[in-house]
């Protein structure tokens, strides 16, 4: 398990300029009409001439967000898709383009779609020595550059569900619906409040999350998907505090130390039906004295949903919420 491999999952984008090193120009869109803003992120200040018009997302949840914010008509593209197909919403306008199933798509292909804004889950997304586009080549091609709050590099270890909100904030701005803002941001609220309501006297069991690949066992130990366990009312077994966390949130683990945890319920993120299958073979063959895996309580949740910055965050508390303690629900 390496760090491309945990971004790609998690708690994981890369017009008229010259395209860097490929001799090719792409005319940059025009600006609508209408009023500046600005917004901080992830340390940088963006300055918007007006509202964007051809919006790339680096995942499908990142089109969720857009969509639900009102904005399906100006998603032209969606990468990362993992072999699904487009929201409804968007496959019906019959504008946008899925342009990689795994992994960010590359700078030239990125630029190709001629994007005014790319809105990313993580940092990653814009990693020039991976070959996609970074945040300097995207601003000299006209196009911003927005990573989503809980994605930032210094945020990673600390990001919380509730970034999500300042996402929120941050997009609705940007394209000028405070109202469609306002609105997503009280249901996100609203779901927030009922999962803390449910669960918030019943006891917390011991929980590990988990990312499985092959015979290697990486644990979450800081991070959104740490504060999903927190607001879901589990009490998670590996800690910022883990000197194996300090630097990353997840790390891989020896099998030693997961039974030596024993954790009441296993959280593992899937990156599809088939993976979902093979982790949970491998732990009832590989750790069958685990209280988990010995009382079948293994809570499966989409690596999508565990991205920052996508609807999917919220899902995914109310999911594990109710793998944790189904009686509250």
């Amino acid at each position: 398990m390496n760090n491309k491999s945990l971004f790609l999952i998690s708690g994981l984008i890369l017009g008229g300029t010259l395209l860097a090193g490929c001799g090719q120009s792409v005319s940059a869109p025009a600006p609508a009409a209408d009023s500046a803003k600005t917004i901080e992120n992830c340390g940088r200040t963006l300055d918007f001439a007006g509202v964007p018009q051809r919006a790339v997302a680096m995942t499908p949840g990142q089109s969720e967000m857009l969509v639900r914010l009102g904005q399906a008509e100006k998603v032209v593209a969606e990468a990362q898709t993992k072999g699904g197909a487009l929201m409804p919403e968007l496959a019906n306008l019959g504008i946008a383009t899925q342009l990689t199933e795994q992994g960010p798509p590359s700078r030239e292909v990125l630029l190709g779609v001629a994007p005014d804004l790319v809105y990313a889950p993580t940092s990653y997304e814009f990693t020039a020595e991976q070959g996609f586009a970074s945040i300097d080549q995207l601003e000299a091609a006209g196009a911003q550059s927005y990573i989503a709050t809980a994605g930032c590099a210094e945020r990673r270890g600390t990001a919380e569900v509730a970034d999500l909100l300042t996402d929120i904030e941050n997009l609705g701005k940007v394209f000028e619906a405070p109202d469609q803002a306002a609105a997503l941001a009280a249901e996100a609220r609203d779901v927030l409040d009922d999962v803390a309501q449910r669960v918030a006297t019943v006891e917390k069991p011991s929980v590990a999350e988990l990312f499985v690949e092959g015979n290697t066992v990486s644990a979450i130990g800081a991070g959104i998907e740490y504060n999903m366990i927190e607001i879901a009312g589990g009490e998670n077994v590996f800690s910022p505090d883990d000197k194996a966390f300090a630097q990353f949130f997840s790390s891989v683990i020896s099998p030693e130390t997961l039974v030596a945890k024993n954790p009441e319920v296993i959280v593992f993120t899937t990156l599809d039906q088939a993976h979902e299958k093979a982790t949970r073979d491998f732990l009832h063959t590989r750790f069958p004295q685990l209280d988990a895996v010995k009382n079948d309580r293994l809570v499966a949740i989409d690596s999508s949903d565990v991205m920052p910055g996508s609807w999917g965050n919220i899902h995914a508390v109310q999911q594990i919420a109710q793998g944790l303690h189904p009686e509250a629900f």
